[in-house]
Formats: structure tokens, C-alpha cells, sequence
């Protein structure tokens, strides 16, 4: 007797699919009647349109067809075939219409974000005021930035909340890509490129830079000059001594600083 699609092992799971997903089904964009492995697929391929009016997202939500890759046939989205009977995802979320082979990823759904994540529901919590799922290790631990996921990567710019990268929270709670944020450390750039604030333990920079200012005695023109700043770490304002290397800030002892114009005093 003939094994079913289920059955047979080069119908198994992982064989089909696209550098996105591993899954046994394809969809039909609603936005452009086109079909595509996946809605990554489907951006891509838009986006390299010359025509911008022709360039459009497909939202994930609206998928009502699905092409099974191992009959061909086209049916409305679920998780098994309705003609060979092949299971078209071991992973499957009816919510967002996805389908992944590869359930190593630990993909679970999140209600409150609205998409599926992956990583284990077990090893995450939904941060309400950030807006989106984080690994435990932030819960309490992490300074919240309201809907501080729903914004485009500030070094690659590619839109953080549903991106398939790894994203860092930074000690401030601003987000980039995992691989974004090391290539800024490995450039030797220590600040947030949204709000300027130190990225890591700089305490020991902050020591070498005391001992160069110690070593480096400034002309008598300056040496009694004084500047106001405005500390990026701390936000505190004050006027300290210029130094041709930094100024350090009296308040939290940070040399990610900036001059400022001298603060208007009331009359």
C-alpha cells in the first residue's frame, strides 16, 4: 500500500520552503494576488521594484490562501492539507497565518505584541510599557522606554518590533539589532545614537581620561576658563574647568559631555 504524504520521509519536515522559513506551503499575498514563499519573500521582492508606488508590505494578517508545496493545491489557510493531508507547518499559528518546520525555535504566539515570537514563552515576559516581549533576565532589571520596539533600527534602520535579528536593550531601554550594537562597540562608539547615554561600564575610561587630564597641563589662557555642560549620562547641567581632552561632569563623574550656552538666570 502506498504511504501517505505524512508518511513518506522526502515529505518530511525541513525539505521545503525558502532562507526564511522551513515549511510545506506557500502564500498568496492579498495585496498583489502574487505567490511567495513567505511574507519576507514577498518585501523583498517589492522592494527591489523600480517603481515606488509599486512597493508595499504584505501584512501577515490578511494571508486567506495557502499552496500546499506538496500537491500544488490551493486551499484557504490551515494547518493540514485539505488534499494530500500533509501537516503544511509543525508550527502553526492561525492568528498570524504562519507556518515554520523548525520547532527548535521555540515560536509561541504573544497576544499582547499581536505576533508570534520566538525562544520559548517560558523564557520571556511582555514588558506593557515597551511594548514587547524581553528575556527574563530584564524583568525588573531594564529601564522601560514606552513602545520602545516600535521603531526602526537607528544603525541599519531596518523596523525593530517584527525583525527576524536578535535585538539589545540598551541601560537607557532604547533597542537595535544584537549585531548592530557590536559592530558600533567593536567602532569604538559608546553612546545610544538615540539619546547619547553610555551604552556599558565606562568607569574605567572615565580613570585613564583623569589621568590624561592630570598629564596634561593647559596653557595659562585657559587654564582658569570655565564652560557650562550638559552630561549625557545624568542630564545634570553644571560649570566645571575647560580641558582641551573632556570635561567631567561633578555630578555623576562622566566625561560624556557636552558644552552648552550658559543657562539664562531669572531677572
Amino acid at each position: 500500500m502506498e504511504a501517505s504524504a505524512n508518511e513518506r520521509p522526502d515529505f518530511g519536515k525541513m525539505g521545503y520552503g525558502c532562507k526564511h522559513y522551513k515549511r510545506r506551503c506557500k502564500i498568496r499575498a492579498p495585496c498583489c494576488n502574487e505567490v511567495f514563499d513567505c511574507r519576507h519573500c514577498h518585501n523583498e521582492a517589492t522592494n527591489l521594484l523600480s517603481n515606488h508606488f509599486d512597493r508595499h508590505e504584505l501584512v501577515r494578517f490578511e494571508v486567506k490562501q495557502v499552496i500546499c508545496s506538496v500537491c500544488d493545491t490551493e486551499q484557504p489557510v490551515a494547518r493540514v492539507c485539505t488534499n494530500c493531508g500533509v501537516n503544511m507547518g509543525e508550527y502553526f499559528c492561525e492568528v498570524c497565518k504562519f507556518y515554520d518546520d523548525d520547532i527548535d525555535k521555540g515560536q509561541f504566539h504573544c497576544s499582547d505584541c499581536g505576533i508570534c515570537r520566538v525562544g520559548g514563552r517560558e523564557n520571556y515576559f511582555h514588558c506593557k510599557k515597551c511594548g514587547s516581549c524581553y528575556a527574563l533576565g530584564l524583568r525588573n532589571n531594564h529601564t522601560c522606554v514606552e513602545n520602545s520596539m516600535r521603531h526602526h533600527c537607528p544603525i541599519c534602520y531596518e523596523y525593530l518590533f517584527d525583525s527576524l535579528k536578535e535585538t539589545a536593550v540598551m541601560k537607557c531601554g532604547h533597542t537595535m539589532h544584537y549585531e548592530c550594537y557590536y559592530e558600533m562597540i567593536k567602532r569604538e562608539k559608546y553612546c545610544c545614537p538615540i539619546c547619547s547615554k553610555s551604552v556599558t561600564d565606562m568607569s574605567r575610561t572615565w580613570k585613564r581620561i583623569d589621568q590624561e587630564i592630570e598629564a596634561t597641563i593647559m596653557p595659562e589662557d585657559y587654564r582658569h576658563r570655565k564652560v557650562w555642560i550638559l552630561c549625557n549620562d545624568c542630564n545634570d547641567t553644571t560649570e566645571v574647568f575647560f580641558h582641551i581632552i573632556g570635561q567631567k561632569c561633578s555630578h555623576c563623574n562622566s566625561y560624556n559631555t557636552r558644552t552648552i550656552a550658559p543657562p539664562v538666570l531669572p531677572q
